[in-house]
């Protein structure tokens, strides 16, 4: 009967490449063949504060050599373009959740090399508000957190923090505005005293929302706290 379900399933809604969107021939595959060569992940340089790319003179990006961060570290995995944008937003907002099962993948393999040296005993998605996550259906950030939480073995909480203010998207503002947006917007449920915290997201672009996570984590007793996304878009 399960193997049957599974099969109907599969007739009615086949699983589909993160990054082409054609249906996948193997069934147990997370990404088409042409699609995984051209699935690059960033490469050295890269910030050692926040990940991005940096030219081989530097240490640090302009943003975080201009600014404060109150994450310890993050890294994101691959870089953001055209592809990237399109596979997010089916991901996020047309119900292709398989998509999220690649990009835990990924972040897992391609981030191990940070894992062991941060050693995070927690993950923690970026919530959303419960209104948006009503009309959304679902929270990507908790899809992605549970799978790499499932890949890596640490453990993830969905409601550590919550978001308790509905606040604009960040998409049209700037970096201050992104910040003054986010003031107050998340809150931590519990006391975390020493814990190290990894903080999972789909993509950072200015570390606004990672830096409202981070300082919450801190406030709640977070000794670090890291992050990882699938992309970093521009700042």
């Amino acid at each position: 009967m399960k193997k049957t379900a599974e099969i109907l399933l599969d007739m009615l809604y086949p699983k589909k490449c993160p990054l082409c969107h054609q249906i996948l021939k193997e069934k147990n595959s997370l990404v088409c063949p042409d699609c995984f060569q051209k699935a690059i992940p960033m490469k050295e340089p890269l910030c050692m504060k926040c990940g991005r790319p940096v030219r081989m003179e530097e240490e640090y990006c302009q943003d975080c050599r201009s600014g404060v961060h109150h994450f310890t570290e993050g890294r994101s995995i691959f870089p953001y373009g055209e592809i990237w944008r399109q596979s997010l937003v089916r991901f996020k907002y047309y119900g292709c959740r398989e998509y999220g099962d690649f990009y835990a993948k990924a972040i897992s393999i391609y981030g191990r090399k940070y894992l062991e040296r941060w050693k995070p005993q927690l993950i923690v998605p970026v919530p959303l508000h419960s209104r948006k996550k009503r009309m959304r259906g679902f929270n990507q950030a908790a899809y992605l957190a549970e799978r790499v939480s499932r890949f890596t073995g640490i453990p993830w909480s969905d409601n550590l923090v919550i978001k308790i203010r509905n606040t604009k998207s960040q998409k049209k503002l700037n970096a201050s505005q992104r910040k003054k947006n986010l003031r107050n917007a998340y809150l931590v449920t519990r006391k975390i005293t020493g814990f190290s915290v990894l903080v999972v997201d789909d993509v950072y672009t200015t570390g606004s929302t990672m830096d409202a996570m981070a300082m919450c984590l801190q406030e709640a007793g977070a000794k670090d706290v890291y992050f990882l996304t699938v992309c970093a878009g521009r700042a």
